[in-house]
C-alpha cells in the first residue's frame, strides 16, 4: 500500500422494514435489502443517507451501516488507538 493510500475499512449498508421501532428485528428477512459494500465510512454514509431519504414516508423502514472491518479484525481499533 502506498503511503498516501487510505486503509480499506469495509462497511456494509443494509435495510428493511422493522417489526418494532424499539428493536432491530426485520419483518421479513427475505426482503432485507443489501445496498452495497463500501471501502470507507464516508461512501457508506452517502449510500445510507440516499436510501434512508427514499423511504422517509415509512416509519418502520430502517437502513444501517455495518462496520465489517471491526468484525474482520476486532483488534484493529485497539491497534489504531496506540
Amino acid at each position: 500500500m502506498s503511503e498516501t493510500a487510505q486503509p480499506q475499512l469495509l462497511h456494509l449498508v443494509i435495510g428493511g422494514e422493522l417489526l418494532d421501532l424499539d428493536q432491530v428485528t426485520f419483518k421479513d428477512l427475505d426482503k432485507v435489502e443489501i445496498v452495497g459494500l463500501f471501502p470507507n465510512y464516508a461512501t457508506a454514509y452517502t449510500a445510507w443517507k440516499s436510501k434512508a431519504q427514499q423511504t422517509v414516508d415509512n416509519a418502520h423502514m430502517r437502513y444501517f451501516i455495518v462496520h465489517l472491518h471491526r468484525l474482520l479484525d476486532p483488534g484493529q481499533d485497539a491497534k489504531s488507538a496506540r
